[in-house]
C-alpha cells in the first residue's frame, strides 16, 4: 500500500475511534470502576472485535455477515447483558477507598475484560459499516493482498491502542481522587448507571 493510503486509513481511523461511543463508555466505566489494567484488557478486545470486522471487510466476508441478523442479534444482546451485569456489580460494591494497595479497586478477570470489549465490537454492526465506507477509498479491495491486510492491521492495532489506551488512563487517574467511602459509593454508584446505560445503547443500537 501508499504511504497516502496508509496515512489516510490512519486518520480516519484515529477520528472514528476518538469519538464517543459505546466502546470509549465502556473503557471509562470499567477504568474507574476496576482500575487501568481491566480497562486494558478491555482495550484488547475490542481491539480483536475491530480486527474481526477489518478482515472480514477486506476478504469479502462483510457481505455474509450482514445476512447473520440474527447471530448479531445475540451478539449484541449478550454484550449488553455482560454490562448490564457489572453495572449492577458496581453498584452494590462496598465503599472502599482508593489506597497504596488497592489502587486498582475490584478486582476483575483480564480474561472477562477482553471478552467484554469483543463482545462490545462485534455486538455493534456500525464498527463493520465504518470499514466497508473507508476501505474502498485507500485500497483495492477486489485484489488485496496479505501484505496490505497486515499493514492495515499493524495501523489499526497502533492507533486503537493509543487512542483508546489514553481514555483508560485518564479515567484511572481520576479514580485516585476518591480516597473517602463516600467518595468510592458515589463513584461505583455513578459508574454503574453509566454502564447500565452503555448496555441500554448498545441494546438499542
Amino acid at each position: 500500500m501508499s504511504l497516502e493510503s496508509l496515512f489516510a486509513f490512519t486518520i480516519a481511523l484515529a477520528i472514528a475511534a476518538a469519538l464517543p461511543g459505546p466502546g470509549i463508555v465502556g473503557i471509562v466505566a470499567r477504568s474507574l470502576g476496576f482500575g487501568f489494567r481491566a480497562a486494558l484488557f478491555m482495550v484488547f478486545g475490542l481491539i480483536l472485535g475491530d480486527l474481526t470486522f477489518l478482515m472480514a471487510s477486506l476478504f469479502g466476508l462483510a457481505l455474509l455477515a450482514q445476512q447473520l441478523g440474527e447471530l448479531f442479534l445475540v451478539v449484541k444482546l449478550a454484550g449488553a447483558a455482560y454490562l448490564l451485569y457489572l453495572g449492577w456489580k458496581l453498584w452494590r460494591a462496598p465503599a472502599k477507598p482508593v489506597g497504596a494497595e488497592a489502587a486498582t479497586g475490584l478486582r476483575e478477570p483480564p480474561l472477562r475484560s477482553l471478552l467484554s470489549g469483543l463482545l462490545l465490537t462485534l455486538g455493534n454492526p456500525k464498527t463493520m459499516v465504518f470499514y466497508l465506507a473507508i476501505l474502498p477509498t485507500v485500497i483495492d479491495t477486489h485484489g488485496v493482498t496479505l501484505l496490505a491486510a497486515a499493514e492495515l492491521a499493524a495501523v489499526g492495532v497502533v492507533v486503537l491502542l493509543a487512542v483508546l489506551s489514553v481514555y483508560a488512563a485518564a479515567a484511572a487517574r481520576a479514580r485516585r481522587f476518591f480516597t473517602s467511602s463516600r467518595a468510592m459509593r458515589r463513584l461505583n454508584r455513578s459508574t454503574g448507571v453509566i454502564m447500565i446505560g452503555a448496555a441500554a445503547g448498545v441494546a438499542a443500537s
